[in-house]
């Protein structure tokens, strides 16, 4: 709002930098622009004060989706006034030349137009779609259907920004929506502890597997190294049976030989004897056994015991 100082008979004005002020005196265009200051007459004088700052207009509003769910839109509009000149000959920004108030309430004028506008165009894109994708895409298609086509340039205004906070249904609907994504969430859930459990379950019957191929392995190895061992004690049998053998064999032939060397000794001594006389025979007899006999401490000889060996002596 301006601020205008009382005079007798005069008023000075002065503006701000983000209000666009027009002086018009008796039809013509006195004063024009932002941060104005100057003296005027109240009589004759027609003023009218444009904000030309961004202003922000929030929306909230009903609609309905092609299935027929009402849902609440809320949005907000950021614009700002780019052509006073045109804006203060479709609106009324005048403004009272003593306390410098708006004679009416451009502003209002301006937020109606505007969600009117909006509304429509939300509206018309909305009702193309049913309530789950107005939920989860009607956020962004509602933003680029208003960005797309509103437009305020017939009251001297730009639509700087377009922001869709969001959109909801009813609190009924709402909770029946959060009742049904929350059991497909816990659907999901229990989908994937299922499928961890099978995966575990798997696992283990594939580590049981591999262990029992393990058990099986072993035992075939453990059965290959008992045909080895048994295949090892045969042949060290055999080879100790053969050595036993060879051994006997040699010591058979040993045998053998001393027998024959002995034989062949006795009866070349036989031999010897054949030549001998059979007294000289009787006397090495007699000597042999004389040397085997035992000791003898006496001895006594009758002529009984004498006489037949000295006749066979003198024989």
């Amino acid at each position: 709002m301006a601020d205008i100082s009382t005079y007798p008979g005069l008023r000075h004005l002065r503006g701000a930098p983000t209000v666009h002020i027009r002086h018009v005196s008796k039809g013509k265009l006195i004063h024009e622009g932002t941060g104005l200051s100057f003296w005027f007459r109240p009589r004759n004088a027609v003023l009218s004060e444009v904000p030309v700052d961004d202003r922000e207009l929030p929306m909230l509003f009903h609609a309905r989706t092609q299935d027929y769910q009402d849902i609440t839109v809320q949005l907000t509009v950021t614009y700002r006034c780019t052509s006073p000149e045109t804006a203060t000959t479709r609106i009324d920004f005048s403004i009272d030349p003593d306390n410098g108030t708006w004679r009416q309430d451009p502003l209002s004028q301006i937020a109606n137009t505007l969600t009117e506008s909006t509304q429509q165009h939300a509206l018309k894109v909305l009702a193309t779609m049913d309530l789950e994708p107005a939920m989860r895409s009607g956020v962004e298609r509602v933003k680029e259907a208003v960005t797309a086509n509103l437009t305020a340039d017939h009251i001297g205004m730009e639509i700087i920004d377009v922001r869709v906070v969001a959109i909801r249904p009813d609190a009924d609907m709402e909770k029946a929506l959060q009742t049904t994504i929350r059991e497909k969430v816990q659907q999901e859930a229990d989908k994937a502890t299922y499928e961890r459990r099978a995966m575990a379950v798997e696992r283990e019957r594939s580590i049981s597997e591999n262990e029992l191929q393990n058990q099986i392995e072993l035992a075939k190895r453990e059965e290959l190294l008992v045909v080895q061992r048994g295949a090892n004690a045969l042949k060290k049998a055999e080879d100790h049976a053969r050595a036993s053998r060879i051994a006997d064999d040699a010591k058979a032939d040993g045998i053998r030989k001393l027998a024959e060397a002995e034989a062949a000794g006795e009866k070349a001594r036989l031999d010897a004897y054949k030549e001998i006389p059979q007294e000289t025979l009787y006397a090495l007899a007699a000597k042999e056994l004389a040397g085997n006999l035992p000791e003898i401490g006496s001895i006594t000889l009758t002529p009984d015991l004498i006489q037949p060996i000295l006749n066979r002596l003198a024989r």
